[in-house]
């Protein structure tokens, strides 16, 4: 027992490593919760620290609390900012639902370090948790956190992979290639025209992640234990929000009601859904890269991807589209974060929701997922692809489809027999509706000019 300490909380003693920066609380949370090995984001124990660092600031500006303890708790915070001693935030994700466990951890671990620091007596309930409760604390953790990460990774990420598919499309605005419909040959469009509906799905995507946001940046913060803000001095949600407005260079507001703050996780289950469109997104543009690449001999050939790895242990000289890949994979994770965030949003029950920890997770790890799949795309795919011109070409030339820019003259059902049998005879459309038309060849040239189709 020479590697422990004897603390004490409010159930009693408890042996706790000597080496440890948490206290009581915490070791009790650590015995009970071995579900898995998955742990809270680092960002999201960052947002706890921010929200006690400015929970500080407004009590001692309203003389609840001394300056001297203000400044070591503002001191142990800033130490905890710059990612020193993460190793005492160990909770399992799998825990007590209004995350009280996780609040206590952050407690106990700036109390003990405010105390080390300046020698004073730090309570983790009675000063840093001062004017709160796991209640709001962890609410507005969610939304602090997922605002951050959505203003500082995500968005930026987006930005980036919308101007790469602009960019790749304008040089390819002159490449016509056969369209596909079910997958089967259908009327000819630019390979830049095509890249444009990537690049649109991408900002559109941005704009409902921008609209979601606004709502992420009404706080829970002041409503304490139900939301009637009990223990708190008056107008504390506004003082925070000012106070973590400056804090984080995020506009933040207190929620309209801080009842439906604590209640309901709705927003985070909104965000959650435009992260699930941006994957589902993200996941047409890979597969279409997958089949633009396929081949390079009994697929479409169309381009070809950089080639980044060996793709096979046992075919020397194949090469797989694994950025796409990958990220069809985080998108397919990102889908499933979301149906669990779904579940977990509806565990609002009277004045709480009770799957706190689980909703932090799956945001802030689709929000990551989401912005790396983005870059990743964008720079290892997208900007330097290479186009097989010559299979463009001669897919184009022989797309029979393209007698549909006949039909207003000669009909839809003339158009087909020309079409049936340029297919059957695998021949180019223009000599074969030169031989079953009267037009001339410089008329049929007229009205089957891909470029002009485009």
């Amino acid at each position: 027992m020479s590697d422990y300490r004897i603390e004490r909380d409010s159930m009693g003693k408890i042996s706790v490593p000597k080496s440890a920066k948490y206290g009581a609380q915490t070791q009790r949370a650590i015995n009970n919760f071995a579900i898995s090995e998955l742990t809270l984001p680092s960002q999201f124990i960052a947002a706890i620290v921010r929200i006690k660092r400015c929970a500080a600031m407004v009590n001692h500006k309203e003389e609840l609390l001394p300056e001297s303890l203000f400044q070591a708790i503002t001191t142990a915070a800033d130490k905890l900012l710059t990612g020193q001693y993460s190793e005492q935030f160990p909770l399992d994700v799998f825990q007590t639902g209004s995350g009280t466990s996780t609040n206590m951890n952050v407690n106990e671990v700036l109390a003990n370090l405010a105390a080390e620091q300046s020698g004073l007596s730090v309570s983790a309930n009675d000063h840093i948790n001062m004017s709160q409760s796991s209640n709001d604390v962890i609410p507005t953790a969610i939304h602090v956190s997922a605002a951050m990460a959505i203003q500082h990774r995500l968005l930026p990420a987006l930005e980036h992979l919308e101007a790469t598919i602009r960019d790749k499309a304008r040089s390819l605005n002159k490449l016509i290639k056969t369209g596909r419909t079910h997958l089967m040959d259908a009327m000819p469009l630019t390979l830049g025209q095509e890249l444009s509906a990537w690049a649109e799905q991408v900002h559109k995507s941005k704009n409902r992640l921008l609209e979601s946001q606004q709502y992420l940046c009404q706080l829970a913060q002041g409503g304490t234990a139900v939301g009637t803000g009990v223990n708190a001095p008056d107008l504390f949600a506004e003082k925070f929000c000012a106070a973590i407005s400056i804090d984080t260079g995020i506009s933040f507001v207190p929620s309209p009601s801080l009842f439906e703050a604590l209640s309901s996780q709705d927003t985070a289950v909104a965000v959650s859904g435009q992260l699930k469109a941006l994957a589902v997104t993200l996941m047409k543009i890979s597969n279409d890269l997958r089949w633009m690449n396929s081949g390079p001999l009994a697929g479409l050939a169309e381009i070809r991807l950089i080639a980044l790895q060996p793709g096979s242990s046992i075919m020397p000289g194949k090469v797989n589209p694994v950025i796409p890949e990958a990220v069809a994979m985080a998108s397919a994770q990102v889908i499933g974060n979301d149906s669990c965030i779904t579940v977990a949003g509806q565990s609002g029950n009277f004045q709480l929701n009770v799957m706190l920890p689980l909703i932090a997770y799956n945001l802030l790890q689709s929000i990551d997922l989401m912005a790396n799949s983005c870059r990743s795309l964008a720079d290892q795919a997208i900007a330097g692809f290479e186009v097989n011109e010559d299979v463009l070409a001669t897919s184009v030339a022989k797309n029979p489809i393209l007698v549909t820019a006949l039909n207003p003259i000669i009909g839809y059902l003339a158009a087909a027999d020309i079409a049936k049998k340029a297919y059957a005879q695998q021949r180019p459309i223009l000599d074969v509706a030169e031989e079953m038309t009267d037009l001339s060849r410089e008329q049929l040239s007229e009205l089957l000019d891909p470029l002009k189709l485009v």
